[in-house]
């Protein structure tokens, strides 16, 4: 199969690029690089032994998507291009909406131009907004509280509509919860730009040097240990659950929704606890008061994936930070190395 695949270059999109790649597909990817780099690309040529086609180029350009696909030979679209950052979409909501659902109904304009009309959809469990009815399932209410969330729940509506509308489409939209790790071999993994966003690659910065301590926020949730819990899914799953979804779209028309998650919640201190343990020195962290917006508990019912793809999550959390950390620890800067007096001078 021929997939075209964008934001293939990003955290999620290297590591699905890669087991595509080793699956046997030929993938094209199309990134325009602002939150990535093409030495991922490099490595995960490096990884498999074959060729990446890589294409530079911005979902918000509609004429260089219909040049790619005027090539022809496409099978399948994997879409995860899209900004991603809960605060940044709160402070500049107009450019996550223009990016995220303007650049995906260039995509779908595309691919019908192409008639093309097979699509894996990158979606996210914040879709489900600050929901404490645990664990969420696929029927759960949509109440997304952010930008960054309204943009996947609006593009969600845009794609029932197109399905609605023309029965040859056949759409997987995957919800997924809280990706983690990097691949076994430490080569391609998360690398965030600026301070990261999520838990994890804060912890993974602070135990390779790069940050003085973590900050807990909320040790007073009706949690075991007082912080707050969520469903962690190592990104090799993740990928594997896009392999999985690819192919029962071969067979299937429709859109479909699924969950991608353990169906396990692991709170902030047992996640700090394991990292700790995988790195092999304690993790500095301090307590610092609640967020808004923060529920104490968020995991993922994926019985549905379970059932439909025969998809599960296989790594538990202790491999999550072991990969994590072999990553983190060959790349201490990520890909581009440690800063240069250069780099230092402009900040």
């Amino acid at each position: 199969m021929k997939v075209f695949v964008t934001g293939g270059a990003g955290y999620i999109g290297s590591h699905t690029t890669l087991c595509l790649l080793e699956d046997g597909h030929e993938v094209v990817v199309y990134d325009n690089l602002s939150n990535s780099t093409v030495h991922s690309l490099r490595r995960v040529q490096e990884l498999t032994g074959r060729v990446v086609d890589f294409r530079e180029g911005d979902l918000l350009d509609g004429d260089a998507i219909d040049q790619v696909f005027d090539e022809g030979g496409f099978d399948a679209v994997i879409h995860f291009a899209g900004l991603k950052a809960v605060g940044e979409s709160v402070a500049k909501p107009i450019r996550y909406y223009r990016n995220n659902v303007v650049g995906t109904l260039n995509l779908l304009e595309s691919m019908e131009k192409a008639g093309l009309r097979r699509l894996v959809f990158s979606s996210s469990a914040t879709v489900y907004g600050d929901s404490s009815d645990v664990p969420l399932v696929e029927k759960s209410p949509l109440d997304a509280t952010n930008p960054y969330g309204r943009t996947k729940e609006q593009i969600e509506d845009i794609l029932s509509d197109l399905r609605a509308s023309d029965p040859r489409w056949s759409i997987a939209i995957l919800r997924y919860f809280n990706p983690v790790g990097a691949h076994e071999s430490g080569q391609i993994g998360e690398d965030p730009q600026g301070t990261p966003n999520n838990l994890l690659p804060f912890v993974a910065q602070v135990a390779v040097g790069r940050r003085d301590k973590v900050f807990v926020y909320g040790n007073d949730y009706p949690t075991p240990d007082g912080t707050g819990i969520r469903d962690y899914i190592h990104v090799m799953d993740l990928a594997a659950g896009h392999i999985a979804a690819l192919g029962y779209l071969e067979s299937h028309t429709g859109d479909f929704r699924w969950n991608l998650g353990t169906g396990r919640g692991s709170s902030v201190l047992d996640v700090i606890e394991a990292f700790s343990a995988a790195a092999g020195h304690p993790i500095a962290h301090e307590f610092a008061p609640r967020r808004p917006g923060d529920v104490a508990v968020s995991y993922a019912d994926p019985s549905g994936a379970l059932a439909d793809l025969g998809w599960s999550a296989r790594r538990d959390l202790d491999r999550m930070c072991q990969d994590h950390w072999r990553w983190q620890s060959s790349n201490p800067y990520g890909y581009a190395g440690p800063p240069t007096s250069n780099d230092l001078s402009s900040n």
